[in-house]
C-alpha cells in the first residue's frame, strides 16, 4: 500500500471543510475495516484520510429528550456492552453481535457499516423497523433524514461527497418496542448474509397488533422496509396464519439474486421463514408485556 496523508479534524465541520477541499483525493477514516481492504486493492486517487474517530459528534451512546442517540463511530463492542442499548434496542445488540470477529467488531463502527451501504448490511434491519433517523453534517450544516432515505442502492447512500453521517436516532415512542432480529449466513460466525430480517410491533389493549415493521437485508439492491406485509397484519389479532400470510406478502416485496452463495429462489425460502419468525417472536415479546 502506498503512503496517504493523514489528518485528525476535531469537530464535524472540520472533517466536512476537508472533504470538500480534497473531493476525491479524501477518504474517511472510522474503524477502517472496509476502507483498508479496499485501499490495498482500489486506492485510485486517494492521497488524504480523514480521521473522524475522536470527533465528539460522532462519539457516545445517550438517551435524550428524543429517543436514544448512537454515535455514527460507536464501535459494535461498545453498542454489544452499553446498558442503554441493552434494555432499549436488544435487537440491535443481537445484530451487533452478528458482525464479522471480534477484531470487527472491536474496531467497526456502526456509521461505516451503514455509508459503506452493501446489501446485506448486519445494522439495518434491526434499525429500520424501530424507525430510525440519522443526522448528516454537511457545507451547510446539519439535517436530519429516515433512514429509509439514506439508503439509495448497492453501496450508495444519499450523502452528497462531502457530508458526513454524524448519529443514528432512535425514537423515544420505539425504545423498547417489542422486536427480533435474524441472520442467515453459510456458516455461523464471519459471514455475509444470505438473508437478514427484522420486525418490531406493539399489541394495543385487545391484543390487536399496532405499528408493525418489518425490513430485510440481503434481498434487493438496497436494505428494505416491507410496507404491504406490514399492513397486511395492522390493525389485526395476531395468530399463526395471519403472520404466514404477512411474510408470503414480504417474500412479494424483495428482489433476490443468483449468485455463488444462493439461488434468489432459496433466499425467498428464507425470507418467508424469517419473517414469519421475526413477526412471531415479536408477538411473544410483545404479549409478555
Amino acid at each position: 500500500m502506498r503512503p496517504f496523508d493523514y489528518v485528525a479534524p476535531a469537530s464535524a465541520q472540520e472533517a466536512v471543510a476537508l472533504l470538500a477541499e480534497h473531493g476525491d483525493h479524501a477518504k474517511v477514516l472510522a474503524g477502517g475495516t472496509d476502507l483498508i481492504v479496499d485501499l490495498k486493492h482500489h486506492a485510485g486517487n486517494v492521497s488524504l484520510l480523514v480521521d473522524v474517530t475522536e470527533i465528539p459528534e460522532f462519539l457516545g451512546i445517550e438517551e435524550t429528550d428524543e429517543g436514544l442517540r448512537i454515535g455514527s463511530a460507536a464501535k459494535y463492542g461498545e453498542i454489544m456492552e452499553h446498558a442503554l442499548c441493552r434494555e432499549y434496542t436488544p435487537e440491535i445488540v443481537a445484530a451487533s453481535h452478528t458482525v464479522g470477529a471480534v477484531q470487527t467488531r472491536n474496531l467497526g463502527t456502526i456509521g461505516g457499516n451503514l455509508v459503506t451501504c452493501v446489501p446485506s448490511a448486519d445494522s439495518a434491519p434491526s434499525l429500520l423497523v424501530l424507525d430510525a433517523d440519522v443526522t448528516v453534517a454537511g457545507t451547510d450544516g446539519n439535517r436530519r433524514m429516515p433512514l429509509t432515505d439514506f439508503f439509495v442502492g448497492p453501496r450508495k447512500t444519499s450523502l452528497a461527497p462531502h457530508e458526513l453521517l454524524v448519529d443514528i436516532r432512535i425514537p423515544k415512542a420505539n425504545l423498547g418496542k417489542p422486536s427480533h432480529f435474524l441472520k442467515f449466513g453459510l456458516r455461523k460466525g464471519q459471514a455475509l448474509a444470505l438473508v437478514n430480517a427484522a420486525a418490531a410491533l406493539w399489541l394495543d389493549d385487545k391484543g390487536a397488533i399496532t405499528e408493525p415493521r418489518i425490513a430485510l437485508g440481503a434481498v434487493a439492491p438496497k436494505p428494505v422496509r416491507c410496507p404491504k406485509a406490514e399492513a397486511v397484519i395492522a390493525g389485526k389479532q395476531p395468530s399463526d396464519e395471519l403472520l404466514k400470510e404477512a411474510a408470503e406478502m414480504a417474500v412479494t416485496e424483495c428482489k433476490p439474486i443468483d449468485d455463488f452463495r444462493a439461488s434468489a429462489n432459496y433466499r425467498r425460502q428464507l425470507v418467508r421463514t424469517m419473517t414469519y419468525r421475526c413477526l412471531k417472536r415479536s408477538v411473544e415479546i410483545a404479549s409478555q408485556r
